[in-house]
């Protein structure tokens, strides 16, 4: 099993899930995070630490989430590891918890 990070992590893109992760399966794209499937050990320490509550299990993920868990398998294999915690974007707290945001989803 893998976790996914799933919408409400675009635009917010809070980093301190990557902190806790011991495998370094964080990935990092210009406004949105993903977690590596082929690296996640189901270690459950990332989830907990999201303030935005974007990370699940992916036996957990809700229905409407799910296209999630191939997102981020894909968009692993283009985006660079990230192993730090970095400063939150501006204006990530006015993008917590709105819906339809995968379209703004940059590459």
């Amino acid at each position: 099993m893998t976790f996914v990070v799933t919408e409400n992590c675009i635009k917010c893109k809070y980093t301190d899930c990557v902190e806790v992760c011991p495998v370094d399966c964080f990935h990092e794209g210009p406004n949105f995070l993903v977690i590596d499937p082929e690296e996640c050990i189901d270690c459950t320490l990332c989830e907990p630490e999201c303030p935005a509550n974007a990370i699940f299990a992916e036996d957990d993920l809700p229905a409407e989430q799910a296209d999630f868990k191939e997102l981020n398998a894909e968009l692993t294999k283009l985006w660079p590891v990230i192993t730090e915690k970095k400063d939150m974007p501006a204006d990530a707290k006015e993008w917590d918890g709105k819906p339809n945001k995968r379209e703004l989803i940059e590459r």
